[in-house]
């Protein structure tokens, strides 16, 4: 991707405050965007996802990378939250939109791994679609009128896989999988507008909560292989960063509206690497290790 290829153009990055989301912003900003930056925690007053990154330092990174971050709160469930930020964006940027990515998630803590459906807690279950699919339902809405208006522009949707085969546990499944049909609607609903609709997926990704999980840094992941031999292929957020800052400079995109992608896949078709220098390809390790038919 050329250097400065999104000068000029605006995005918003609806879940930014850490791991892919603040990834996604970071390889946007590092492309010369205008980043809007979203996402409960702020400086003293953090979300319950009980982590310590806020969308402040995620807008300080954008611009230290050499684009525009701006930070806005937003609760992405209050819909009257979400009409407020894209007011500002058209009021702040003469009605400009060219990129909405949809990271929302804040189901980590809400998921239990070890129970089937009618085990899990119901209410933590539902906040999971609450949180994961209508925030991206309603963060869509509101986006779609100004990047139609321009007659072109992206929709990415950020997920967990690439088909709809079960994920382990039926409510972080239906969201991931939503997400994925929400990019192949969308596209169908959009055609003729100018504006795409995609899904996008990392493999193992190495984020924050994940380093610290394996009780390991970014210096010195591959220890973490030590408890999971398959963290050998894990990827930064930064690869799946880098993928969308290419598509959002495809002036092919179009052809891929509707479809699931996924950030090793990219890697290989537009040329770029993680940023430690690696090509991690999740899919091909899987179906190598028979996790996937």
């Amino acid at each position: 991707m050329k250097t400065r290829a999104l000068e000029g153009r605006v995005a918003v990055v609806a879940g930014a405050t850490r791991g892919a989301g603040r990834a996604i912003a970071e390889s946007l900003g590092e492309a010369g965007a205008t980043v809007y930056c979203t996402g409960r925690s702020i400086r003293g007053s953090l979300s319950d996802m009980g982590r310590s990154e806020t969308i402040e330092e995620t807008a300080e990174r954008v611009t230290a990378k050499g684009g525009v971050g701006i930070a806005v709160r937003v609760d992405h469930t209050d819909e009257a939250q979400v009409k407020r930020l894209f007011g500002r964006v058209a009021k702040e940027q003469e009605g400009r939109l060219d990129l909405l990515v949809n990271d929302i998630w804040g189901g980590d803590p809400l998921s239990d791994w070890d129970k089937k459906f009618w085990e899990h807690d119901l209410n933590n279950g539902l906040l999971i679609q609450n949180r994961s699919v209508s925030t991206h339902m309603i963060t869509s809405y509101y986006a779609a009128p100004l990047l139609i208006a321009k007659g072109s522009g992206l929709i990415v949707e950020v997920t967990d896989g690439w088909d709809y085969r079960y994920r382990g546990n039926l409510y972080y499944s239906l969201a991931k999988v939503s997400a994925i049909h929400l990019a192949e609607a969308m596209a169908a609903d959009l055609k003729g507008t100018g504006v795409s609709a995609v899904a996008v997926t990392p493999g193992f990704l190495r984020s924050e909560a994940m380093l610290d999980h394996f009780g390991v840094t970014e210096a010195n992941w591959e220890d973490g292989a030590k408890l999971d031999p398959n963290f050998i292929m894990s990827e930064t957020p930064y690869l799946v960063g880098r993928a969308i800052a290419s598509l959002a400079v495809d002036p092919s995109v179009s052809e891929k509206s509707g479809k699931a992608l996924t950030s090793w896949d990219l890697s290989e078709e537009y040329g770029f690497s993680d940023i430690d220098g690696r090509r991690p390809h999740w899919g091909r390790y899987a179906k190598e290790k028979g996790f996937y038919d």
